[in-house]
């Protein structure tokens, strides 16, 4: 049975430590959680096969640092953060493999983690291919896909980075017109649901990636100015099942 380690209990950690001790003997590190299998220590981590890093991105480098002395080179260790290049700078005496799995809600902590949080999502692997990983990924229930550090960053920019930025500008634009606060519906609550991301990482991606969110941002400047000015019911149509597609579970 392949021994895990997992560091940090919040939304990402807590999910896959509810999701994996049904199969795997896991033990976590965390500092706010108490209970069975959860300690305080990273020594504890000393005859794991696969550590999963789950901090927040402003605490990954000091974790990944301190992980240094302790487990021995044939280790397995993986981060979970939704910038891959910061990560990528320094070769690690043990295995180091980022990777981004692409599921997570607007809640935050453990008390908001759950069984299935990965089922049919995409986990961005930018290191070499790994067996003890890939077991893990698709026990989970998600699709590995393989790039670079910094094409994930600019994808991810585009599809993650952004999107909270535009949904906190729409809420930021509505928010001093009464009657639009009161009219707002399912629409708007859709469009405008990623504001709510947990406030650390929400920082953290718009300091760290600002380059590329920008970038992204004027992309989309572009994409509505074509829209505006071309032929939109033939361009609506086509996104339509552009995005019918992007959304199907593999296999389905």
């Amino acid at each position: 049975m392949k021994k895990i380690g997992i560091i940090g209990l919040g939304l990402i950690g807590g999910s896959l430590f509810k999701d994996l001790r049904k199969n795997y003997d896991v033990i976590a590190v965390s500092a706010s959680q108490n209970g069975e299998g959860i300690f305080k220590d990273y020594d504890v981590l000393k005859d794991r096969d696969i550590v999963f890093v789950c901090t927040p991105m402003n605490k990954t480098l000091s974790v990944l640092d301190g992980l240094e002395n302790i487990l021995n080179p044939e280790t397995v260790v993986t981060d979970v953060c939704s910038l891959k290049v910061f990560v990528s700078q320094k070769q690690r005496p043990y295995k180091f493999i980022p990777s981004h799995p692409m599921a997570g809600t607007e809640h935050k902590g453990f008390e908001n983690s759950f069984e299935g949080l990965f089922k049919n999502a995409k986990w961005v692997v930018t290191g070499e291919k790994n067996e003890i990983l890939e077991e893990i990924i698709a026990y989970l229930g998600a699709e590995p896909i393989y790039t670079t550090a910094q094409e994930h960053d600019r994808a991810a920019a585009l599809i993650s980075h952004m999107p909270m930025v535009i949904a906190q500008a729409l809420m930021l634009t509505a928010k001093d017109n009464p009657l639009a606060i009161e009219m707002a519906s399912s629409g708007f609550r859709d469009m405008t649901r990623l504001a709510l991301s947990n406030e650390e990482m929400a920082v953290d991606m718009v300091s760290m990636n600002h380059k590329n969110i920008e970038q992204a941002i004027l992309k989309l400047c572009k994409s509505v100015g074509e829209l505006t000015n071309g032929n939109y019911p033939e361009m609506i149509s086509e996104l339509k099942k552009i995005r019918s597609k992007m959304f199907i579970p593999k296999g389905v």
